[in-house]
């Protein structure tokens, strides 16, 4: 049955204290009624998709399969504008689920047959929020009491299944559950990894700031969930009897309870930002001439600041702004902007490099964009190791004087 409305989000969490007014703070859904009014939602594509592999109605009550992407984000400031209400915190956090795909293995075959597939995976229109909660998401211990009650139905779902009728027959599902929707901020929080001003910069590998520094090419995926959980017990429990740094450097930045199992990725805007913010102060450093000078004073770096963000202004009606934004960082990482940039550069040998960068950036970045690179854009993704290469001899060698 789905007829189970909006819960209390607190429900299933045991109150211990008085906070502020907590029948205000959270609203969700029971997440296995959620997720059988969403497969509900899906009945007519599953039974069209049963239909068109000739796998007959009868055939097919058990071996379904669902794979369910989790997303997790702060929704900013979401303050009343004239007050009134109760007292809550002003920013809110969303956590929702996308089925991705449904599959079904019949008994008499060896593989699965994918019976649907979200078709545009990323639009809000396919994300269902499951959970509301006015809390800011830096505010770890309200988050996780919060999210504790979803996680522990997420963890009685896993092993079992679900029987729902559909088109008419009782099917059973199993669900398999991927927290690829955070963003790095929320995964460090969700995976008990230190805040991004860590030396361990990487959420997906142990490298710290200077390693990857040194080492621009070659990494490997080295960090999830279970090692996690792992970690934080050496750090709680400090086997080796070890010095506060030399435990974190056995932890590599772990130093909380990882709380829930995300499959960290790295999103394609978080991406653009990070890069633009880079090629934001190579352009300052190369206006100023940087590789040819040491330690510049502040105002010398405020003037070069000050050039760029006037020319960006002039020539590409480009407004500076506090912080990068996706938008900013989509116009910054043009071939026009590095021309624009080029002229305030003396040297003809450093214009060239630079143009190459952006050459190389622009040629890898439909592959992060792109929901399935191997069909968008088969041709940027074979080379794309290569390409990659190439911009990190670069970055090391002509623009050194930034990574030592």
């Amino acid at each position: 049955s789905c007829n189970v409305g909006i819960i209390n989000g607190l429900s299933g969490w045991t109150s211990s204290v008085d906070d502020s007014p907590a029948d205000t703070i959270t609203r969700r859904f029971r997440y296995d009624v959620a997720l059988v009014s969403a497969l509900k939602d899906l009945e007519e594509d599953i039974m069209e998709g049963l239909r068109d592999s000739g796998m007959e109605d009868s055939t097919c009550t058990s071996g379904f399969s669902v794979m369910i992407k989790e997303s997790c984000d702060g929704m900013g400031d979401v303050s009343e504008k004239h007050g009134g209400g109760p007292v809550i915190p002003e920013k809110a956090v969303r956590f929702s689920i996308t089925i991705m795909s449904v599959s079904v293995q019949a008994d008499d075959e060896e593989e699965a047959v994918t019976i649907f597939t979200e078709p545009k995976p990323n639009s809000e229109l396919s994300c269902k929020p499951l959970c509301l909660m006015f809390v800011d998401e830096s505010d770890h211990e309200t988050l996780t009491a919060l999210l504790g009650p979803v996680v522990a139905e997420r963890n009685a779902m896993k092993e079992s299944r679900l029987i729902l009728s559909i088109g008419g027959l009782p099917r059973s599902f199993r669900f398999h559950f991927r927290g690829t929707g955070y963003d790095e901020k929320m995964v460090r929080e969700m995976e008990g990894l230190e805040a991004s001003g860590s030396s361990y910069v990487c959420t997906l590998c142990d490298s710290s700031r200077a390693e990857a520094s040194q080492n621009m090419v070659l990494h490997s995926i080295t960090r999830s969930h279970e090692d996690n959980l792992e970690r934080y017990e050496i750090w709680r429990t400090n086997p080796f009897s070890e010095t506060g740094d030399e435990l974190r450097n056995r932890v590599k930045g772990v130093s909380a309870k990882p709380f829930m199992e995300t499959h960290c990725t790295l999103d394609a805007l978080h991406c653009d930002i990070g890069n633009a913010i880079e090629f934001y102060k190579i352009f300052q450093d190369e206006i100023g001439e940087v590789y040819q000078k040491v330690n510049p004073s502040r105002e010398e770096r405020r003037s070069w600041r000050a050039a760029l963000d006037k020319q960006l202004r002039k020539k590409l009606k480009l407004k500076p702004v506090m912080r990068m934004n996706g938008n900013y960082a989509r116009r910054l990482m043009t071939e026009d902007t590095v021309e624009v940039v080029c002229e305030l550069v003396p040297s003809e040998e450093r214009r060239e490099a630079l143009r190459e960068l952006m050459r190389l950036y622009l040629q890898m970045k439909p592959v992060w964009r792109a929901t399935c690179p191997a069909k968008e854009c088969p041709d940027q993704l074979c080379r794309y190791s290569f390409n990659s290469q190439s911009f990190a001899d670069l970055l090391s060698s002509t623009f050194k004087y930034r990574y030592n």
